[in-house]
């Protein structure tokens, strides 16, 4: 359980670290190097990693805590804390504050950071007067948006949705829940090299030549 928590703490961070990434590489391309030095993206890195950390070390422990009681098999594919604490024979009203607080930190806080970087960068890019050199731009974030975009959208149905108070509805949102967890925690990392991948000339060959079918003709 703390790491996952963890894992998934530390790649929110990192997320809008690389949006900040593309943000100098996009709106100050000269002073790229200069800026984005090994002085600036190891602190970045690491910091992203003690965030992650301390996040899953503070929800973890308080959640070990709880006495448990009557039916302690979680109702999920993994140690996810959320169906842990569904267990807890105590008021988890702490619990809640902390993964709260989390949820801002790991969730609120890094989309905010990157949606302001996407609104200079799009901003820019509108501001380069041709065409190839937009479409260049946009192929520079394209890799980091799409998985953004996959990883933060189950994140915030699966942390930041009300929960239902219906049992009927509540075994609806376990299910989702389950399902949920088992895209950010699986499928994601299993899309990253190839989203990421695709940015690759040697890629992009393959993929034209399989989609025209042109290599068989060769």
């Amino acid at each position: 359980m703390g790491l996952s928590f963890a894992m998934a703490g530390t790649e929110c961070v990192l997320l809008s670290m690389m949006a900040f990434d593309r943000y100098v590489a996009i709106c100050s391309p000269l002073r790229y190097p200069a800026i984005m030095s090994r002085a600036a993206y190891v602190p970045m890195a690491a910091g992203s990693w003690a965030i992650g950390g301390a996040a899953s070390l503070v929800n973890t422990s308080l959640a070990i805590q709880l006495p448990f009681c009557g039916d302690n098999v979680i109702n999920h594919f993994t140690c996810e804390i959320l169906a842990v604490l569904k267990l807890a024979c105590a008021d988890i009203f702490i619990n809640v504050i902390s993964m709260t607080v989390s949820s801002v930190i790991l969730l609120g806080i890094p989309v905010l950071f990157i949606s302001l970087s996407y609104v200079f960068i799009i901003v820019t890019i509108l501001r380069i007067p041709s065409a190839e050199g937009k479409k260049k731009a946009f192929s520079t974030c394209s890799a980091h948006f799409t998985v953004m975009v996959v990883f933060y959208g189950t994140l915030f149905f699966m942390y930041a949705k009300p929960k239902s108070k219906d049992p009927l509805g509540a075994d609806k949102t376990d299910l989702s829940d389950k399902l949920i967890s088992l895209f950010y925690g699986v499928v994601t990392p299993m899309l990253n090299p190839i989203i990421y991948s695709l940015r690759n000339k040697d890629v992009k060959a393959a993929v034209r030549c399989l989609v025209t079918q042109s290599c068989f003709s060769q």
